[in-house]
Parts: C-alpha cells; sequence; structure tokens
C-alpha cells in the first residue's frame, strides 16, 4: 500500500509539471490569456491550474474501477468548470454564490454559476460512484463540492490554497485504501505547483484550486463512513456560510 501511495504522489507531480510545461510552451489562445495580475499586482500565469487538474487525476492510476471513476469525474469536471471561469469571468467582479443566483434569477448565466452548479452536480454524481446508501450518497456529493469551493475560498494569497491541501491531506496518507492514494495524488500534484505559486510566479486559479478541492474531497469521502461525512459536511457549509458574509461585508 505505501508503494501505491508513493506511486500516486509521484506520478501525480510528474503529470503537472509536464502539462505545466507543455501548456507552457503552447499558450492555447496566446500567452496573454494565460496571464494574470496578482494581489499585489505582479503578472503571474495560470498554466499550473489545468496542470494539475491533469496531475490529481492522473495520480489516482492505480486505483480500482469504480473509485478511479469517480475520482476521475470529480477532479477534471471541477479542473474544467475552473478553467472556463478563469477564462470567461476574468472580468466579472461579482463574487460568491448570492451574486452569481442572483443574476441567474435576472436571465444572466454568469461563468460563476455554470462553476457552481457543475462543481454540486459533478460533486453529487462522484458521491452516487463512491457511496452506496442515498444518504451518504448526498454526504458525499456536499463534501466533495464542499472541499473544492474550500480551497477555492482560502485561495486569497500565493501559497495558501496549495497549503491548505497539503496540510488537509497529510493525515489522509495514513489511511489504507482508496483514501490513501486519493490523498497522495491530491499532494503529489499540489507539491508540483507550490514553488512557483510561493515565488508569485504563477496562481493556480480556479482551475487549480477545485481541482486539488475535489481531489481531496474523494479522498475524505473514501476514508470516512457516515458519521465522519457528517462532520466535514457541517464544517465545509459553515465555512461557505462565513467565507459568503466575510466576502459580502469586503465588497468582495
Amino acid at each position: 500500500m505505501i508503494a501505491r501511495r508513493l506511486t500516486a504522489l509521484l506520478t501525480a507531480a510528474a503529470v503537472t509539471r509536464a502539462a505545466t510545461a507543455a501548456l507552457r510552451s503552447r499558450a492555447p489562445g496566446g500567452p496573454d490569456r494565460w496571464e494574470r495580475k496578482n494581489y499585489a499586482g505582479r503578472a503571474v500565469e495560470l498554466y499550473g491550474g489545468p496542470a494539475a487538474a491533469l496531475g490529481a487525476a492522473a495520480g489516482g492510476i492505480a486505483l480500482a474501477a469504480e473509485p478511479r471513476a469517480a475520482a476521475t469525474l470529480a477532479v477534471l469536471t471541477a479542473g474544467a468548470c475552473g478553467v472556463y471561469d478563469d477564462m470567461a469571468g476574468a472580468v466579472d467582479p461579482r463574487r460568491g454564490f448570492r451574486a452569481h443566483l442572483a443574476a441567474l434569477r435576472g436571465g444572466e448565466v454568469t461563468s460563476g454559476a455554470v462553476k457552481l452548479f457543475g462543481i454540486s452536480a459533478t460533486g453529487l454524481a462522484a458521491g452516487a460512484l463512491l457511496k452506496e446508501r442515498p444518504v451518504d450518497k448526498l454526504l458525499a456529493g456536499v463534501v466533495i463540492a464542499g472541499t473544492a469551493h474550500f480551497v477555492n475560498l482560502v485561495d486569497v494569497r500565493p501559497g495558501r490554497a496549495v497549503g491548505a491541501v497539503l496540510a488537509l491531506g497529510a493525515p489522509g496518507l495514513l489511511r489504507k485504501g482508496t483514501a490513501g492514494v486519493l490523498s497522495a495524488a491530491s499532494m503529489g500534484a499540489a507539491a508540483a505547483v507550490l514553488p512557483e505559486d510561493l515565488g508569485e510566479r504563477a496562481m493556480i486559479g480556479d482551475a487549480g484550486a477545485h481541482a486539488l478541492g475535489a481531489a481531496l474531497g474523494t479522498a475524505i469521502v473514501a476514508g470516512n463512513g457516515r458519521v465522519g461525512l457528517v462532520a466535514h459536511a457541517a464544517g465545509l457549509v459553515a465555512a461557505a456560510a462565513y467565507g459568503e458574509r466575510v466576502g459580502a461585508a469586503g465588497g468582495a
């Protein structure tokens, strides 16, 4: 089992690094499309986000068919929704669930709304593959989507989102089976983007934050029964509510 976890970690890291290099060399749509200003006004690149999604998904290749399908679905779809929001929502000042839902009620489908519903639906689908009982499927979906949102929520300064994935994923390495492998995969992809993220040469964006969060969420689901799922779901809902309130108060 240690070998599988190590393989998952190294595979995720290697694929993330290779995908970053490939995207940087080709830059779909041109380099300007992949450049943003960070909180300090420095120009940073976004290649690490989708690369981390690919790496985290690739790190789960040693899993059995059903868990692998759930992890791949959750991670790649969360990453794709994040890429869409990174590109289409780059100039949209609206932040938070309420702002995007308000726009939706007015007939406007924002990139944030696409991301919200896309990741929520994917979380529920992945949860349904990982658990057997209906209540557990629902709780699993909340945990997967909620963890994806939580990691994105803390991505406000260099290294915070990636550091959260590494810190929260570390205990999962001690678990046997699927949970340990998925934890290793999320940590391998996170570790690969950490140096450039901390060095303020790149940011993982919504793509990386949501994908890494979804990978971590699937690991949490795989390693917990109903009691653990309830505890994690409650904590994630509370964190989302707090983040929404703070964002509204700060005009984010």
